[in-house]
């Protein structure tokens, strides 16, 4: 009987990485995507570790690049015939206050978190839908759920990948092809921490946002020492991928619950007074 095939992208840290290993575990051949292959130590050191360097595969792929994205469907259709699992992944943290986020820094959120999970799945969808079967696995965000001053492009991109991921997990339903959300709060992994540092590079010294900002940026560094394992989220995506019926949403994280349980039992405006008063302290 063939392998389980599975691919995931952004494997060179955080939950790309464990992901691939986790998955490896369970008996799956996993294609490590990651846009620059110099960084694939960290992941190969690991999977050497667990013994299942012989089920993993590292490509280049930039998930902004189009090019890139066809050649790599073409290349595993090529090689395996077949896609099991497909854990869209990569991602940026971007952030700031809006009015002072550069274009490119807009576009290279959107380009990553959004564009780049819509156009991987476009290409990799035939091979799944002529399999009738298969499961698409979008990395969302605690994001998706309340939209955090400081974090505009991020949010962003994470409200359209959950409305794309809705209407493709409906278009799909006949095809023997699930789509899911994972929705993480905060966890140790270096997303948060390129991000804070990004927001410090780029924020104008003579902000008008910069004490709001210099809250924004302690609360996100505090709940990122406080965060969880990534692990955890390694090991859900793994069990979400042997489930026969899988839900749409799995919000993973203390953060994630908190977003979820206040956002469905307080009024909005209890919410934006909370995080007015937190922008304010001093």
């Amino acid at each position: 009987m063939q392998r389980s095939v599975a691919m995931v992208t952004g494997a060179s840290s955080g939950f790309g990485l464990l992901t691939v290993v986790e998955l490896a575990k369970s008996g799956y051949l996993v294609i490590a995507t990651m846009r620059d292959t110099r960084k694939q130590e960290p992941l190969l050191t690991l999977a050497e570790e667990q013994q299942v360097r012989e089920r993993i595969q590292v490509w280049s792929l930039d998930v902004t690049k189009r090019t890139q994205i066809i050649e790599i469907a073409e290349k595993l259709t090529e090689t395996y015939q077949r896609l099991d699992v497909l854990v869209n992944n990569a991602g940026v943290s971007i952030g700031g206050f809006n009015e002072e986020i550069r274009e490119e820094d807009w576009r290279l959120s959107m380009e990553t978190n959004f564009f780049g999970v819509v156009f991987l799945t476009q290409a990799i969808l035939p091979l799944m839908r002529q399999q009738q079967s298969g499961k698409i696995i979008n990395m969302s965000s605690v994001g998706e759920r309340i939209a955090f001053p400081g974090y505009g492009p991020y949010s962003s991109s994470k409200f359209a990948l959950e409305g794309f991921s809705e209407s493709l997990r409906l278009e799909l339903a006949n095809y023997g092809v699930d789509v899911i959300l994972i929705e993480p709060g905060a966890y140790q992994t270096d997303i948060w921490t390129k991000g804070f540092t990004h927001i410090e590079n780029t924020s104008p010294t003579d902000s008008p946002y910069q004490h709001p900002m210099k809250q924004v940026l302690s609360v996100g560094k505090l709940l990122t020492k406080q965060a969880g394992q990534p692990i955890d989220v390694a090991k859900k995506i793994v069990n979400i991928s042997a489930k026969r019926k899988p839900r749409l949403r799995y919000a993973m994280g203390r953060g994630s619950m908190l977003a979820v349980i206040l956002t469905g039992l307080l009024p909005w405006r209890w919410l934006e007074a909370l995080i007015r008063w937190q922008l304010r302290k001093k």
